[in-house]
């Protein structure tokens, strides 16, 4: 990983704060990395809505008396959600996903979840997950381009990137 953040840093010019997994397959191994390497946040886990959170690892499994937690990470996780990923709605993987929603639905369950935060999680972070070839085709592009206008219509929203949202995150 090491290598990885300096070719990082050498070819864009700034090391990255933030991890994100692919398919969000996060391991036992990942929070110790995440420390060990200086990231600022994660947002792989679905520990919470849209609360941001710092992930604790599971040390003792027990389905009967409940489970116990070691201590909290340092790095903030920033929830995500399948229902506010584009792809598993509107990709084809056989065997996988049906793919094909129609997307004014997606929309729709974007726009849902946007308004339960909006009203009931004071200072929420929505992290909606798009792809670019999922995202990019034109019907697409469109419903994500009605969902931001739904958001901005609203007092206080606030279109950021994660690392924005980190530096002005406080501990409730």
């Amino acid at each position: 990983m090491k290598v990885t953040l300096q070719h990082h840093e050498k070819y864009v010019g700034v090391r990255p704060r933030g991890y994100r997994s692919p398919a969000w397959d996060f391991t036992a191994l990942t929070p110790t990395l995440l420390d060990e390497f200086g990231f600022d946040w994660d947002s792989s886990l679905m520990g919470r809505d849209f609360q941001p959170y710092h992930p604790r690892p599971v040390v003792t499994l027990d389905r009967e008396n409940g489970n116990t937690f070691g201590e909290p990470a340092r790095f903030l996780e920033f929830p995500v959600s399948w229902y506010l990923d584009d792809f598993p709605p509107t990709e084809y993987v056989p065997g996988m996903n049906s793919g094909f929603t129609p997307i004014n639905a997606l929309l729709e369950q974007w726009i849902a979840q946007f308004d339960y935060a909006y009203a009931n999680e004071p200072n929420g972070v929505l992290c909606l997950t798009t792809h670019p070839q999922c995202i990019g085709r034109a019907h697409h592009i469109t419903a994500l381009e009605r969902f931001i206008e739904h958001v901005a219509a609203h007092d206080g929203a606030w279109f950021a990137s994660l690392s924005e949202i980190y530096d002005v995150w406080t501990e409730e």
